[in-house]
């Protein structure tokens, strides 16, 4: 059986309050330097944008590198880059990291008595969201949007029970902004604010309609937002919920449940990954199940927000340790195994 987070966060202590500030000097004396380098040339020679490290609050290495002048970063910056951040970060639609956030709302939701996730998806957006019958429909709750288990096909159409198969399913999961804003009674975007980005100080991070080509396919809004604001957002968890001034964005209680593994994919919790498994089903179409951890090379009580292209938060609380990724798909196709293999040569021995 799994340790849960909050077991993880009391045996290597994490309840202290560090901040993130928006700028902050470099500081990597007790890291390997030469295998650093290793590390930053590596994600460099890997199409990023951004790359940064934060441990226990400090800056290891922090990195903005312009996109090269060819036919696929004019077509990746056309689709995803929404500007340029004050500290000269691309802010990035970050694809589905988005789902990371918004498992994060819904846990504010249910700490406000807003959301019961135990009760029906209709029962906050109507019936015949979904192209199962009534009586299929009406078994989906809200909790299995979260742990990507409805039943449902990607067209929304009747697959197996509830709760029964894993399948990364982003239509379906999409429901659950809707959800949010009946539950709130406002706006996606309001709720984001209110519930989390503004008063957390992710002043980079906010959702922009998507083209076409994206928006036809379930999810029609993405999330922008810079490699300081991910960081921001690992670091409130890293925090138990915490703002650096001991406000509480999230209960614990809630935290806890977001990192439980669920029973159709124990690297999954809700809308994050888990690196604590024995096996994995990945979220590419027709994934099967893999024996080992999600990213071997990577500590075992390591979470991740991930999103396509690559654009990767890794969260791992025994080190107090935060790597953000963002750019285009790294051509390495085992860049986790890779960056990771790297970075624990680099980490200060323990």
């Amino acid at each position: 059986m799994l340790k849960s987070f909050a077991a993880l966060a009391v045996a290597f202590g994490l309840f202290g309050c560090t901040a993130v500030p928006a700028q902050q000097q470099t500081s990597n004396a007790t890291w390997n330097a030469s295998a650093l380098e290793d590390v930053v040339a590596y994600a460099q020679s890997q199409k990023t944008t951004g790359f940064l490290i934060i441990q226990d609050g400090k800056t290891i290495a922090e990195h903005n590198w312009p996109l090269p002048d060819d036919a696929a970063s004019k077509t990746f910056r056309a689709n995803f880059v929404h500007g340029v951040s004050a500290d000269g970060a691309l802010k990035e639609d970050v694809a589905s990291q988005q789902k990371s956030l918004i498992a994060l709302l819904v846990g504010v939701g249910v700490d406000k008595g807003l959301i019961d996730i135990e009760r029906p998806v209709s029962a906050y957006i109507g019936s015949r969201w979904s192209k199962a019958t009534p009586q299929q429909e009406e078994k989906i709750t809200v909790r299995h949007l979260l742990e990507m288990n409805s039943g449902l096909k990607e067209d929304l159409s009747f697959d197996a029970p509830a709760g029964t198969k894993f399948l990364y399913n982003t239509p379906a999961y999409a429901k659950l902004k809707p959800v949010l804003e009946k539950a709130a009674g406002q706006e996606l975007w309001i709720v984001t604010q209110l519930w989390f980005t503004k008063v957390g100080n992710m002043h980079g991070t906010g959702w922009e309609q998507r083209p076409g080509v994206f928006s036809d396919v379930g999810n029609p809004t993405g999330l922008v937002t810079t490699p300081r604001d991910l960081a921001i957002m690992g670091q409130i968890i890293l925090n138990r919920g915490r703002k650096p001034n001991g406000a509480q964005l999230i209960s614990e209680a809630q935290l806890d449940a977001i990192f439980t593994p669920t029973a159709t994919n124990p690297s999954y919790g809700r809308l994050w990954w888990l690196n604590n498994s024995t096996y994995s089903i990945g979220a590419n179409a027709g994934a099967t199940r893999r024996e080992g951890q999600l990213i071997p090379s990577a500590p075992r009580d390591l979470v991740a927000a991930l999103g396509a292209q690559d654009r990767k938060l890794f969260i791992v609380p025994s080190m107090k340790l935060l790597v953000i990724r963002t750019g285009q798909a790294a051509p390495d196709r085992q860049f986790d195994e890779h960056l990771w293999e790297k970075l624990m040569k680099a980490l200060p021995a323990s």
